[in-house]
């Protein structure tokens, strides 16, 4: 895993090279003697103890073996992929294609009551047309050379979004009004997205709010982020996905969230910028 400005994932990756450490310690070994019996130089353990170099299964099992500890093996091993798992690079998450990316997803919006959704340059995926993320998703498929699934992907995405409307979710969502008017795909494609967004501010689990340009700003703009019942936080950077879920740093996201709805605009007044996007289409 890269070092990551985040702390929920450096500190998990940190937390598993502090138990390796001890594991070698209890054994009474030097790192010099932990990579002889490793088969490796001392630099990788150095670098492994240092959360420079994530440790492989094998690695883990290895060193456990080491120390005299290999019924502690399978718990790290746990530990370590969790650690993984919350900094995520697209590429690897993508590399099969987009669709399976959206259907994996499935389980943890299902279970999800009450999102929180923010977004500075494209439209939240719980309000995407089939046609605005067909075009979205082939503009992310050429950026990164992926598959072309695209036309499953966007159905997936779409499919997955029904949670709006069953009663059983609850959705908050803020956008930067530059994400009315950037354009993704040909203008019957945004004219039918600035549509649903008229057409999806009358579903009652659905509030969404619109910050204006002009608006006088008390939060910068953030990252897009989502907020899944206030315990879990996906965000996404050009390069990868972080989940974060240590208490402190959810909350920067609900405050940021809270911040940022305070300057956003609901009801007609948000419907009149939606209106105005859609006569600048001509």
């Amino acid at each position: 895993m890269p070092s990551s400005p985040f702390s929920s994932a450096q500190a998990a990756r940190d937390s598993v090279a502090a138990r390796l450490r001890e594991l070698r310690l209890d054994a009474g070994l030097t790192m010099e003697g932990l990579a002889d019996r490793c088969n490796w130089n001392k630099a990788k353990t150095s670098r492994i103890e240092a959360s420079k170099t994530a440790p492989s299964d094998t690695d883990i099992r290895a060193w456990c073996a080491a120390c005299g500890a290999g019924e502690r093996a399978a718990d790290l091993i746990a530990a370590s992929r969790s650690a993984d798992s919350m900094y995520v690079e697209w590429r690897r998450m993508q590399r099969t294609g987009l669709r399976r990316l959206q259907e994996a997803s499935v389980p943890l919006y299902e279970r999800t009551k009450l999102f929180r959704v923010y977004c500075s340059r494209v439209m939240p995926g719980l309000l995407q047309t089939e046609g605005y993320a067909h075009a979205l998703l082939s503009l992310i498929a050429d950026f990164r050379n992926l598959p072309d699934d695209v036309s499953e992907a966007a159905a997936a995405r779409v499919d997955r979004s029904h949670i709006i409307r069953d009663g059983h979710h609850r959705v908050v969502l803020l956008v930067e009004e530059d994400v009315l008017t950037h354009r993704i795909g040909e203008d019957a494609v945004m004219a039918g997205q600035l549509g649903y967004l008229l057409t999806a501010m009358s579903y009652p689990a659905v509030s969404l709010g619109i910050i204006p340009r002009a608006a006088s700003r008390v939060m910068w703009g953030p990252e897009t982020f989502t907020v899944f019942d206030d315990k879990r936080v996906h965000v996404e950077l050009l390069a990868a996905k972080v989940t974060v879920t240590t208490p402190t740093e959810v909350d920067i996201y609900l405050r940021a969230h809270t911040r940022l709805a305070e300057m956003a605009v609901y009801g007609p007044r948000a419907r009149s910028l939606i209106s105005r996007a859609i006569d600048s289409l001509g």
